[in-house]
């Protein structure tokens, strides 16, 4: 398998850490979508990353349904079973937004000054300080989210923490002291070290 993707795309991160969780290989290919050229762009029809191409030739998109695929290919789950299988996909859906938010809001800071518009950023900051509220209430305080087990619930809600910090740092740490505690020892993790973000 191949896995196309760009080293600051928080949704192929995520995607990276279940490969490397799941003990399954996959090659990581470095592209980013921007090229009308390249893999990305040939192989999805929406042009995003990350993108995984099978072996027999079939692609995948969508990080939380190469995440599903991935934890099917054997029998250890990332994706619990049961009553626990709802809670960790709302963090799971949770976290998307979360990435989703924070993604539109770097790119309209980037258009140049006169042509941003403060209020669509403002609302894509309320829905990161909403998410990160709905967080602390739902977190037990145990060192996993869901079923006091790893799963996809912390590889995901651990990727949208750092991906605030990387495009959009802020004192959340203060505001939200045990999801930072909780999340300071998920960050720690191999499969999160081995795919942190590059040094700029």
């Amino acid at each position: 398998m191949k896995l196309y993707g760009s080293l600051t795309s928080p949704y192929a991160r995520k995607v990276r850490v279940v490969f490397l969780e799941k003990g399954v290989p996959c090659e990581f290919i470095l592209e980013g979508p921007s090229d009308p050229a390249g893999n990305v762009a040939r192989l999805n029809p929406l042009g995003k990353v990350p993108v995984l191409l099978l072996a027999d030739g079939e692609t995948l998109f969508d990080s939380p349904f190469i995440c599903d695929y991935v934890d099917r290919l054997d029998n250890l789950p990332l994706i619990p079973k049961g009553e626990a299988r709802w809670k960790a996909n709302r963090w799971h859906a949770l976290s998307q937004g979360v990435m989703d938010a924070v993604v539109a809001r770097m790119l309209e800071m980037r258009r140049t000054s006169e042509r941003q518009d403060p209020i669509y950023i403002k609302r894509q900051e309320t829905k990161v300080s909403e998410a990160l509220q709905f967080a602390d209430k739902h977190y037990g305080g145990n060192d996993h989210l869901v079923d006091d087990r790893f799963t996809i619930a912390d590889i995901a809600f651990g990727v949208a923490l750092s991906y605030i910090d990387l495009r959009y740092p802020h004192d959340w740490r203060q505001r939200h002291a045990r999801l930072a505690h909780w999340f300071s020892g998920i960050n720690s993790r191999p499969s999160f070290v081995q795919t942190a973000w590059p040094d700029f």
